[in-house]
């Protein structure tokens, strides 16, 4: 298996966020989820899929608006 230097990114999400004047807190009221799913995002770190939808539900947005993949060095 070919080895990936690639990652994603959820800058697109906070830039969304700030555009349309929404905190963390106002997102995970109107998505349901987890201080924890949040905490993750923020983190850059790897979220569920479901994770995503609810974000994408909630946001009435596309998945390339909250999210993109990037190289390791950025």
């Amino acid at each position: 298996m070919k080895e990936t230097n690639k990652k994603f990114s959820y800058k697109p999400l906070w830039k969304l966020l700030i555009d349309r004047e929404i905190s963390k807190q106002k997102l995970r009221e109107l998505t349901g989820l987890s201080p924890a799913s949040i905490s993750k995002l923020t983190r850059g770190q790897n979220v569920n899929t479901d994770v995503l939808l609810s974000i994408c539900d909630a946001l009435d947005c596309r998945i390339e608006e909250i999210v993109e993949v990037v190289s390791e060095q950025e």
